[in-house]
């Protein structure tokens, strides 16, 4: 008898990285909203700006970075411009790009969170050494690499 697809072990592990994904996320990002107000969303766009260079990304290079469709990142903006944390900004050499650009306050919300963020990240990293992390970033860097 062949074996079914959905015995396949990276099934598995796929669906393990995905688990452990999304149990940190609501389990940081949970902790880092009730003390600062800012969704975990808002935070990992807020990163992702304050990390580009001149604190600005495209909408297409923002929305592939957060992993969420044009629209529905145009709609986080939206809400986090409303907020203050970011404004819009356009090209000068080509009309039809528009940047996301962190505003000072969004980086001062970012460093508030990210503080936050980072005491938990410590609780749930205790038991990992510096290799075991060593390691993990490298794997997760394969992974997020384009297939060959």
């Amino acid at each position: 008898m062949t074996p079914s697809p959905i015995d396949n072990p990276l099934i598995s592990t796929f669906g393990r990285l995905l688990e452990a994904a999304a149990h940190l996320e609501r389990e940081l990002g949970g902790v880092q909203e009730a003390r600062t107000g800012l969704p975990h969303a808002w935070f990992e766009v807020l990163i992702r700006l304050a990390r580009s260079e001149g604190g600005r990304l495209t909408m297409g290079a923002l929305a592939d970075q957060v992993v969420l469709t044009t629209g529905g990142t145009t709609r986080l903006v939206d809400r986090m411009e409303a907020a203050g944390y970011v404004e819009r900004a356009s090209c000068p050499t080509d009309r039809r790009v528009a940047y996301t650009v962190i505003t000072e306050a969004g980086r001062a919300m970012l460093d508030e969170a990210a503080g936050v963020n980072v005491a938990g990240l410590e609780v749930r990293f205790a038991d990992f050494s510096p290799q075991d992390l060593v390691t993990l970033n490298a794997l997760l860097d394969r992974l997020r690499a384009p297939a060959p």
